[in-house]
């Protein structure tokens, strides 16, 4: 027979005394004497009592459970935006939930869903490249659960969400590229529903803007961030009459599939074409040939500064209010490669 685990109700009768005294007594309160307080958890430690945490968090109201929906771990750049989030959320006590969407919206919402059932009292949230409505995160606020999103989030104002700003670094890739000898430069745009899809575009039109170049749509090539997509987004570039001697990518991952089919093609990376893109990933620094420069998004950060919007939400009763900034924007950074 399995032991049972030892109650409040059993201290309270061993010892004598109301299970009242008992509950006070286990959480220091002051109006329990100090003998009592001492009998009570000296027993309670030798019976290896442990409080039921189910009763605690019914009683609170809160579970001390934060959901985490991203598109897949297996990206550093989602791994270390987890780190941020379980920092910040060890540091006020809750415990953090992870599903990952694959990029499925059918699954992303099934995952808000089980999270919701299973009484998550906030949600962090990437969105899937294929999500374009936000009904089934809205209706979260029929329970009383906050969802603050980060790096992919939603266009409209009303959201509460954490990202990086594209357009000046983006920009600024364009200039370093331009300045480098390049004039024929390539775009592999990413999904549409991913909004800073549009602030890359737009820094990357800008640039060419600035430098009095016409904005060629044959050099803008879209990827839905698969390998099989990526390449054929470049096998649509390299085959113009004037191909570009020059990509930004959409993220490194995105860059590392171009530049596979650009060695496919016995192009030589960095000479017969170069490649700028995003996310600063750790892996490129082990290529022999990584791209020119990477655009760092601080993905740590951004986990980080979600988890704190996603806490004062939380504790709007007690902090009296919400926090000041419904979007907080993080300024992304260039970064420039070194060739091994």
């Amino acid at each position: 027979m399995e032991k049972k685990a030892p109650t409040i109700k059993e201290i309270a009768k061993r010892l004598n005394i109301s299970v009242s005294t008992v509950s006070r007594a286990l959480h220091n309160h002051p109006s329990i004497g100090l003998r009592t307080k001492t009998q009570v958890q000296q027993l309670a430690k030798e019976l290896n009592y442990e409080p039921n945490q189910t009763a605690i968090f019914f009683k609170q109201g809160k579970t001390f459970t934060l959901g985490v929906i991203l598109p897949n771990l297996g990206e550093e750049f989602f791994s270390q935006a987890i780190s941020g989030i379980e920092d910040a959320a060890t540091r006020n006590n809750y415990n953090v939930l992870v599903g990952q969407s694959h990029d499925d919206v059918e699954r992303e919402k099934q995952i808000v869903e089980t999270m919701r059932k299973h009484r998550v009292d906030g949600i962090l949230v990437s969105v899937s490249k294929n999500t374009y409505t936000y009904e089934h995160f809205e209706q979260l606020t029929n329970y009383n659960i906050p969802v603050v999103f980060f790096d992919r989030v939603p266009r409209e104002p009303h959201y509460y969400k954490v990202n990086c700003s594209m357009l000046q670094s983006t920009t600024e890739a364009v200039l370093f590229l331009l300045k480098s000898g390049h004039k024929r430069i390539g775009f592999l745009k990413g999904p549409e529903s991913i909004g800073i899809t549009d602030e890359r575009q737009e820094g990357y039109e800008a640039a060419l803007k600035k430098n009095r170049l016409k904005i060629d749509p044959a050099l803008i090539a879209d990827t839905d961030l698969t390998k099989e997509s990526t390449h054929k987004a470049m096998q649509q570039l390299l085959s113009l009459k004037n191909r570009p001697t020059a990509i930004v990518a959409f993220n490194d991952y995105v860059a590392l599939d171009a530049i596979q089919y650009a060695k496919k093609m016995k192009m030589k990376v960095n000479k017969d074409i170069c490649f700028v893109s995003y996310a600063n990933l750790p892996i490129v620094h082990y290529l022999d040939h990584p791209p020119m420069a990477s655009v760092e998004q601080f993905p740590y950060q951004q986990g980080e500064e979600a988890t704190n919007m996603l806490m004062q939400l939380l504790n709007k009763e007690v902090n009296g209010g919400e926090p000041e900034k419904k979007h907080v924007i993080l300024e992304s950074l260039l970064v420039f490669q070194e060739e091994q």
